[in-house]
């Protein structure tokens, strides 16, 4: 599989580890992993300046940013900071950030931007991530003018939930390459 496109990866909270399905796609595709500064206790506007740093290394329109969790936020926050019209975004897992169940220590990501993107978005959900309810995933992906993609029980979709490959996300990614 070829992409057309940049595509930068963006893992979440305390980051991707090597079996999760971000970290297979960066090996197998040779894609860029954005390489925040802080994973564990995060700070939006440090998130925020090296998101851009990245995109802007790029032709921004030929850039498909894949964020996981925490990254979906910062991505939101981005978009309406900059208003760069990039080629797409694959947001999976969206963490509500506002939920008593998202863990402390992250610093300015509340409350969830609620802007329509400026740039073609699919928003992944599952019926059963502890990090947000499906009931908020579909809010976010209205508000974001995201399609909404709701794959069934799958946790967090990532690798404590099964997800290490995952060939229907690459689908979809696919989709936004096109």
């Amino acid at each position: 599989m070829t992409f057309n496109s940049t595509i930068l990866i963006h893992p979440g909270l305390g980051n991707s580890g090597p079996a999760h399905w971000q970290s297979l796609w960066e090996k197998q595709f040779n894609l860029v992993r954005i390489e925040q500064q802080d994973w564990d206790t995060p700070v939006c506007s440090n998130w925020i300046e090296t998101l851009n740093s990245y995109v802007q290394q790029h032709d921004p329109k030929n850039v498909i940013l894949v964020g996981h969790s925490l990254a979906c936020t910062t991505i939101a926050y981005w978009a309406q900071q900059y208003n760069v019209n990039i080629k797409g975004a694959l947001l999976v897992a969206p963490s509500d950030t506002e939920a008593d169940t998202y863990p402390q220590g992250t610093t300015g990501f509340t409350p969830v931007p609620l802007l329509k993107l400026p740039f073609k978005s699919i928003v992944v959900a599952s019926s059963n991530d502890y990090y947000v309810t499906t009931e908020r995933a579909r809010f976010f992906a209205d508000s974001w003018g995201s399609e909404l993609i709701n794959i069934g029980d799958a946790g967090h979709i990532n690798l404590a939930a099964g997800y290490g490959e995952w060939p229907k996300g690459l689908e979809l990614l696919q989709q936004l390459d096109n």
